[in-house]
């Protein structure tokens, strides 16, 4: 097998600090890598529907969330592990492109609901399936069986690291 940038990596680490054990970074630095290469892609599908990664998750958001397509923007921000206002910028831009709409919440007047306009709707029904495409092709390099094992293996490294305490990550 070829190897990559990552693998030169790490054998500079063990050269340069032979107590070292840079084995992690294989995996990591592929997955950030790869993360970055891929969502670098995904923008630029995007940027065809005039919105960003940013954009997107707020609208693929609010379009997961089913029928009418309304959140409040606290239940976005929390969703999307933004501030409420970095939310209020995306959604700032998303409304002035008319993909949604803010309208006093009719159970309670003094908070918003945010709901997917119908080009909104469609907006983000094009977009996520374009970018669906991006991984498509990336991940059918490898045989089903494998993309499945890979998917597992990630879920339990994806939960072991929310599991780990806050004090021990850094």
């Amino acid at each position: 097998m070829a190897t990559d940038e990552v693998d030169l990596i790490v054998e500079q680490w063990r050269r340069e600090r032979a107590g070292m054990r840079p084995e992690p970074m294989a995996v990591f630095g592929r997955i950030y890598r790869l993360a970055r290469l891929v969502g670098d892609r995904q923008e630029k599908v995007y940027a065809g529907w005039g919105i960003g990664r940013g954009e997107f998750d707020v609208l693929a958001a609010l379009r997961r969330s089913g029928p009418p397509y309304t959140l409040a923007p606290k239940a976005l921000a929390a969703s999307l592990m933004l501030t409420s206002g970095g939310m209020t910028g995306r959604l700032d831009r998303l409304e002035r492109a008319g993909l949604v709409r803010r309208a006093p919440d009719p159970a309670d007047r003094r908070a918003l609901r945010v709901s997917l306009t119908d080009v909104g709707r469609r907006v983000v029904e094009e977009a996520a399936e374009a970018g669906l495409e991006v991984q498509r092709r990336i991940l059918e390099t490898l045989p089903l069986a494998d993309r499945e094992r890979l998917a597992d293996l990630l879920r339990v490294l994806l939960a072991a690291a929310e599991a780990e305490p806050p004090d021990q990550a850094g």
